[in-house]
């Protein structure tokens, strides 16, 4: 079910893209309200304003939202003089992890500003042609403050139950992974000036997306899926291991990781269902046979870049749908570890591990799964965080819940 709340048929929109002086850094550029990012070492998109947007929801919010996309672009009159991935018109998109969910949204912004290999520029979109403003850095962000945290209605002790009757389930042979999440409410004194966090995201994990869209924000380590010009990356994160702050240890840590045949089975998982969900869209597909170890402030990641080329003309965001859930965020077998995590985890998800990121006219984006996350309230001053693990066999839930406080550290931090 949809509910486009600006209808494209009312009207073309008209779109121009120039290249523009470097401004410095992009979210310094963004207002406080009605403002998108998705920004990755410095480079990337912001934007503000709403030109057009669809709110849609179901099994089918994928299908729609693309159908959506397809004849607004077709539609658009775009003058591009810039011609790169994220140039001319584009939407920012989040979407729910379950089909039942609402909260799915694709925006198109009124102004957006890209940089990326050097290049910047500005694209402006409306119903007619209008100025261009002039790029300069707002206000300082108001800084979040008396934030308190509390366990959701699920807490710890009441999760690790949870994560011993996941283990029991798959020990029956009823599954061989599933992925638990649990939230975190933090409550702060004034309603929340979202580019705080997000500028201290960006600043303390620049390997990661730093994305908002409509409220919901994080940082996430893991590419779903990126399409430019016909080439197809997915980065998949499976097996996590808490770092300490001691650079030797930290690598006796990550040796570990590498060897654990708990995290390797995890990750194995994550990575076959991610290039059996590409296989039909893609030719000359690489999947490495060992993962790296990615280095993050917080914890260490197992990792696997896979890669291939476009064969039948899908756009990101049809790619984004096909990847979604992957192992890394339901499970496997994905449509029992769904059901059981429908059945167990008392939690409604929203937009946490769903696909989030941006897509172009061309078909070409990046969607990443909305990871180290958390969604603003309705008044502001509440925030839900979010963190899950892959729970196997051999899981011990005081360690999995230890894993799930690593991944609440960054946004627990970006709003303290």
């Amino acid at each position: 079910m949809s509910h486009p709340a600006v209808d494209p048929r009312s009207g073309p929109l008209v779109v121009r893209s120039a290249p523009v002086a470097d401004p410095g850094a992009l979210l310094s550029l963004l207002p406080p309200d009605d403002a998108y990012a998705w920004v990755h070492g410095g480079d990337g998109l912001v934007g503000w304003g709403r030109a057009a947007e669809l709110h849609t929801a179901g099994a089918s919010r994928f299908a729609d939202a693309a159908a959506w996309w397809r004849d607004l672009s077709a539609r658009a009159v775009v003058r591009d003089e810039v011609g790169t991935p994220g140039s001319g018109l584009v939407a920012f998109g989040s979407f729910t992890f379950a089909d039942d969910a609402e909260g799915s949204v694709l925006v198109v912004p009124e102004v957006v500003v890209g940089r990326r290999d050097g290049v910047t520029w500005i694209t402006v979109i409306g119903t007619g042609i209008g100025a261009v403003p002039a790029l300069v850095a707002g206000a300082p962000p108001r800084q979040p403050s008396g934030a308190t945290f509390a366990d959701g209605p699920v807490d710890s002790q009441a999760w690790q139950q949870l994560v011993a009757e996941a283990v029991t389930r798959i020990e029956a042979d009823a599954l061989d992974k599933v992925v638990l999440a649990r939230d975190l409410v933090a409550t702060l004194d004034e309603p929340l000036d979202v580019r705080a966090p997000l500028a201290r995201l960006a600043a303390d994990y620049p390997s990661c997306w730093t994305f908002h869209v409509d409220g919901f924000f994080g940082s996430t380590p893991e590419m779903l899926v990126r399409l430019e010009r016909g080439l197809v990356t997915s980065r998949v994160l499976a097996g996590t291991i808490r770092r300490t702050g001691d650079d030797t240890h930290d690598l006796a840590l990550a040796g570990s990781l590498a060897r654990s045949s708990k995290d390797l089975e995890e990750h194995e998982y994550a990575v076959r269902s991610v290039a059996d969900a590409l296989a039909p869209h893609c030719t000359n597909m690489f999947v490495p046979e060992t993962p790296f170890v990615l280095h993050l402030p917080n914890v260490m990641h197992l990792a696997t870049d896979v890669t291939g080329v476009m064969k039948d003309g899908a756009s990101a965001l049809t790619l984004a749908a096909s990847l979604h859930p992957s192992a890394a965020v339901g499970g496997t077998p994905t449509a029992e570890a769904v059901r059981l995590i429908a059945e167990l985890e008392q939690l409604d998800r929203g937009r946490y591990a769903g696909p989030v990121g941006w897509i172009d006219a061309r078909g070409d984006g990046e969607w990443g799964i909305g990871l180290r996350s958390a969604q603003v309230g309705d008044d502001g001053r509440t925030v839900r965080l979010f963190a899950g693990c892959g729970i196997v066999a051999d899981s011990v839930p005081a360690d999995e819940l230890a894993e799930s406080d690593a991944k609440l550290v960054p946004v627990r931090e970006a709003l303290s």
